[in-house]
């Protein structure tokens, strides 16, 4: 009997362990993939403490996930893919084809969307089982571990952009530059964005700097967010990737005429935003779900294209407990991956 290893919590909000699991084969529809590399999102909290119904015990989170195909189910090979393929699988880990989002095409929004860690074990593991339409092809010119965190992370940002109603030349700010921003910041420049990055602390400056962006905008200096970018113009659409209501409600009064704020950055406390802002100024606020495996393509192809890469550490999937309280800290520079090999 072959095995594989994963990371696992047994109990809700418990210290990771190793483990060992009967490699298991793929079913009709689905594929086995050898992990090679796994980002840990801040999102993977919600499965470790179950913060979301229908989590069981033992727990193996991860939907960062980049590897090859190992094997294939029934009727795999018959929808394009072969063993040895490069792919990732994000957020986006399936979709059930038939609700009424499916049906329209919309598959991110499927009422009963696959999220591994969620819908099946995730790839805080040496081998994942997942159904072929989660699956994106990555492009040889990226490394698995740049891959990983490119299929929720990248993606995330660079759709949240390229489905705003921003266009080449306009004043787009990029709220937070962590785990999803310094992505954020760097695809808002590559798509011809005049880019601005907000972030806390006077040190940040040259680090976007060195992102791209052409303006920093540092919320503990005294001058109020919204008049920094009022100032600069207003803006067309601010990217909230930050998971602050309070550092996002700060940026809406910044927004030009009909300008739009884009949240990807989750948080349960509410906005404190009236309708008074947003009236008068015809503002839109727009909350963005991640991106299918479609987008995550699209999304790896632009990065590799325009030299763009998140910045991550790496660790060893036995160390993937030190790595998820280091997310947690907020220490990490800026997204931690897991490597199996």
């Amino acid at each position: 009997m072959s095995t594989y290893r994963v990371a696992q919590v047994t109990t809700e909000g418990g210290a990771f362990e190793l483990a060992e699991r009967e490699v298991p084969q793929p079913g009709p529809g689905h594929v086995r993939i050898a992990v090679e590399a796994c980002g840990i999102c801040h999102s993977d909290a919600f499965f470790v403490t179950a913060g979301l119904p229908g989590i069981t015990f033992p727990e193996v989170p991860g939907h960062e996930i980049a590897g090859r195909i190992e094997a294939l189910g029934e009727g795999a090979r018959d929808r394009g893919w072969q063993a040895g393929d490069r792919v990732a699988v994000g957020w986006f880990g399936g979709s059930c084809g038939h609700c009424r989002a499916c049906r329209r095409g919309d598959f991110i929004l499927c009422a009963e969307l696959a999220v591994p860690g969620w819908a099946y074990d995730g790839g805080f593991a040496e081998q994942v089982v997942v159904p072929v339409d989660a699956l994106a092809r990555i492009p040889d010119a990226l490394a698995s571990s740049d891959a990983g965190p490119m299929a929720c992370a990248g993606v995330t940002t660079y759709n949240g952009l390229r489905r705003s109603s921003a266009r080449p030349g306009d004043l787009v700010a990029v709220l937070g530059v962590g785990g999803l921003g310094h992505l954020g910041v760097q695809y808002a420049v590559a798509m011809g964005f005049e880019t601005v990055a907000i972030a806390r602390g006077p040190e940040k400056a040259g680090f976007v700097k060195r992102l791209g962006a052409h303006h920093y905008v540092d919320s503990t200096a005294g001058t109020p967010v919204a008049e920094a970018l009022q100032a600069l113009g207003g803006a067309q659409v601010v990217l909230a990737t930050a998971g602050n209501s309070e550092a996002i409600t700060a940026t809406v009064d910044g927004l030009a005429p009909r300008g739009e704020l884009v949240v990807i950055g989750a948080t349960p406390e509410p906005l404190g935003i009236s309708p008074v802002q947003l009236i008068g100024a015809g503002r839109v606020i727009r909350g963005h779900p991640s991106g299918t495996a479609q987008d995550v393509e699209d999304t790896m192809a632009f990065s590799a294209l325009h030299g763009i890469r998140p910045m991550t550490e790496t660790v060893p999937l036995e160390q993937a407990g030190e790595a998820y309280d280091r997310m947690l800290a907020g220490a990490a520079r800026f997204r931690m991956v897991l490597t199996m090999r």
